[in-house]
């Protein structure tokens, strides 16, 4: 809570004084809690935007400019890119998803925005389809990052607190787990207007309205036997 980009394991375990598989466990199964808190089913309206960001993927290149590779290329690719396609209302909810392509964006708007909903997208071209369901504004990138009320600054935000969560407080993220890191930085920025007392409340009846977790609890004995 304290963090806002959250706080890496290792420093978890050291404050904790716990092992560090331990204390990573344990940040996920707060994460999980905290993610029940976002995805609470509940359908966006008003005024919201639209935008995806990609995280991992990257390729070291070699040591050596004859060896290296270029990137861009489909066979160079490790596979583990992935985007997360963020909806936020402004002065409202985040909803982040992780997907392979922020095409998909368009079907997870569908099932999660109200249709009298106006939305916000920049100017991509998988976003035209927007239009034929909603009242929908755009603006282009390349020109401007504002016009006349026109932009995506609200969504940009979340995902320069998970951009810095991901690069600045765990340098490495799975994509198996990106997820976990999405609904973090998205409760952080839905709550960051609440004073202390509050979200720790909020976190701790979370913690305790939270089942048994079927994919934490017995995580490293499970993946010992494997």
């Amino acid at each position: 809570m304290n963090g806002s980009k959250g706080m890496s394991a290792v420093q978890f375990s050291r404050d904790l004084n716990v092992q560090y598989k331990t204390a990573w466990v344990l940040a996920h199964k707060l994460r999980e809690a905290l993610g029940k808190d976002i995805h609470t089913g509940e359908i966006l309206d008003g005024h919201v935007e639209i935008d995806g960001a990609y995280f991992g993927g990257h390729i070291r290149p070699n040591n050596l400019k004859e060896d290296r590779v270029d990137r861009r290329l489909k066979q160079h690719q490790t596979g583990t890119r992935r985007v997360v396609v963020a909806l936020r209302e402004r002065l409202g909810r985040t909803l982040p998803f992780v997907t392979k392509s922020e095409a998909d964006g368009v079907e997870l708007a569908q099932a999660h925005v109200d249709r009298m909903a106006i939305i916000s997208a920049d100017e991509a071209s998988h976003w035209d389809m927007l239009h034929a369901g909603w009242e929908t504004e755009r603006v282009n990138h390349s020109e401007c990052y504002s016009d006349h009320g026109k932009h995506t600054n609200w969504v940009e935000s979340y995902f320069s607190r998970l951009r810095r969560m991901v690069r600045g407080q765990h340098h490495f993220v799975s994509p198996k787990y990106l997820y976990q890191y999405a609904n973090h930085a998205a409760w952080l920025e839905d709550n960051r207007r609440n004073d202390n007392g509050t979200n720790a409340m909020n976190v701790l009846s979370g913690m305790l309205s939270n089942p048994i977790s079927r994919r934490w609890s017995g995580y490293w004995q499970r993946i010992a036997r494997t």
